[in-house]
């Protein structure tokens, strides 16, 4: 039950308290549950950006629906997918794969010549929807392992892609920015959410239960 009291004490914080900095054993635990997210056919097709640089923090604003937000809190961790598979990625993360497991390089050639001909087929807006999907389970998790670490956090879409992606040179390093996550300790007395009322779908309406 330790996870679900945690999940219900989270809250997407809306005032950070710029004075106070997440630790960096507590940052790389919160990377790491990111990088530990189950992605599709194991290609994990997405990058970490973790943003702590306050000039930085200042440059990427311009681009944030809640820019005191971005401002104040203590990192920007920025979920940056593939901008599309390519042959080329594909091949890297089974090479490594099989390389990591003792097992003869091309063991998986099958399975990867069928995942060329799904993806490279597909239009760029349809690859790069695919992409984009998995990162958000890597959010997921690093939202629940800030959580349980007793470090506030809020899972960000409102933002300008564009912006962040040239502030960063995203492109040349084959990334577009998907979502972004604030991570510190709330400002209290700021943050207008905080005591409100947790509301969630009622049970008996989230779950559909066929027997």
């Amino acid at each position: 039950m330790a996870l679900l009291e945690d999940l219900n004490r989270r809250h997407a914080v809306k005032a950070y308290d710029a004075t106070k900095k997440v630790s960096k054993e507590d940052i790389d635990k919160i990377v790491e549950a990111a990088r530990l997210a189950p992605t599709s056919s194991g290609l994990q097709p997405f990058q970490v950006l973790v943003v702590e640089n306050q000039e930085l923090k200042e440059k990427l604003v311009k681009g944030a629906l809640n820019p005191e937000c971005m401002r104040d809190c203590s990192h920007v961790l920025i979920f940056a997918g593939w901008d599309r598979y390519t042959a080329e990625r594909i091949d890297k993360v089974y090479d490594y794969t099989t390389a990591e497991r003792g097992l003869p390089q091309g063991r998986f050639n099958s399975y990867t010549d069928m995942l060329k001909k799904i993806y490279l087929a597909q239009p760029a807006e349809e690859n790069f929807a695919h992409i984009a999907r998995q990162t958000y389970i890597a959010l997921g998790l690093s939202l629940a392992q800030a959580a349980e670490l007793k470090v506030d956090s809020t899972p960000v879409e409102g933002f300008d892609n564009r912006v962040v992606d040239e502030i960063l040179a995203l492109d040349k390093l084959g990334l577009k920015s998907v979502s972004l996550m604030y991570v510190g300790y709330a400002d209290t007395p700021n943050d207008w959410i905080a005591p409100m009322k947790k509301v969630r779908t009622p049970k008996a309406e989230f779950v559909l239960d066929f027997k």
